[in-house]
């Protein structure tokens, strides 16, 4: 009698298990917007080292411990860098710009970036170093601002101030409420 008992218990455990499945339809929408409904990524990736070529260069290596997708989200789609990121981008005659944050985040659909948290910008090219707390990049016109108190750090000089707008590799900067020593040359 016992292994009769075994066999109908396992054809109803089966039976169970095949309807479970069955029944689970969740389309990818249905899910994408459960993930966004609880303010979950979409998906996560950790120790993230990417690199852009163009006809096999290296324009930007982008490093970074957690890479959280939130591309689910319909109104503002975003990718968090919660633990800070690295990205250095390199011009044509191998020099390189790189920034560092505690965290950034870039909006899909603007493509414009928030660091904040000890953000710094190097060009080794012109040994030029920015330090703020928060700063704005617009990839479309390869712009970068901060309305926050920033240093700069050059070859000669070490500015302070408050609000800052250049391209992207510090070499056209416009400052804002500055204070410091600075060096001019009079002709």
């Amino acid at each position: 009698m016992l292994p009769l008992h075994n066999n109908i218990l396992k054809n109803i455990a089966a039976i169970v298990l095949v309807a479970m499945f069955f029944s689970c339809g969740n389309e990818l929408k249905e899910v994408q917007d459960f993930l966004a409904d609880k303010n979950l990524p979409i998906g996560v990736a950790k120790n993230v080292n990417l690199i852009h070529t163009d006809s096999g260069k290296v324009n930007t290596n982008l490093i970074t411990p957690l890479m959280n997708d939130y591309s689910n989200r319909e109104n503002h789609p975003y990718t968090e860098f919660p633990k800070g990121l690295k990205i250095t981008t390199y011009d044509t005659n191998g020099d390189s710009v790189v920034l560092k944050a505690d965290y950034a985040i870039t909006f899909t659909k603007t493509n414009i970036s928030e660091a904040t948290s000890k953000v710094s910008i190097v060009n080794y090219a012109d040994n030029s170093t920015l330090k703020t707390s928060q700063l704005f990049w617009d990839a479309n016109v390869h712009y970068i601002y901060t309305e926050k108190k920033f240093t700069l750090i050059t070859q000669t000089d070490t500015i302070h101030g408050k609000g800052l707008d250049a391209n992207e590799d510090l070499s056209k900067i416009s400052m804002k409420s500055i204070y410091g020593t600075i060096y001019v040359k009079e002709d």
